[in-house]
């Protein structure tokens, strides 16, 4: 669902990122149906209008595709798409913030790196999403 602390972003922004993540929880599989305009405009209370620009940004994406008079549906390679969207924006802000931590406290590159190579994951917290 939407998250309050999505505050700031535009709703059409927020209506992508959920279906996004929907996808990414295999939820939505390569060439099945996504909700219509009409029925996110619903789930959400939001106008059609503003569903249909939240579909469309995944659209220009390639993350999903129109097939005339039948709906939205996700590409074959959507949830490729995603991961690979997800490692390069995601991860590297990720990866921004901690050399940023890293040096507010004098802790260098090299040492965040072998940081990073020597700790353990605990099992219960392995493969995790982001």
């Amino acid at each position: 669902m939407i998250r309050a602390e999505d505050g700031m972003k535009p709703i059409y922004v927020k209506i992508a990122e959920w279906l996004e993540k929907e996808i990414l929880a295999g939820n939505f599989q390569a060439d099945e149906k996504v909700p219509s305009q009409y029925q996110l405009a619903e789930m959400f209370n939001i106008n059609p209008a503003t569903a249909a620009k939240g579909l469309n940004i995944l659209v220009d994406e390639k993350i999903l595709y129109k097939k005339r008079g039948l709906g939205m549906f996700v590409s074959a390679q959507g949830r490729e798409i995603l991961f690979q969207k997800r490692k390069n924006v995601t991860l590297k802000n990720m990866v921004l913030d901690l050399i940023l931590a890293g040096e507010r406290v004098g802790v260098d590159r090299d040492q965040l790196i072998m940081m990073i190579k020597t700790v353990e994951i605990p099992e219960d917290q392995e493969g995790e999403e982001l």
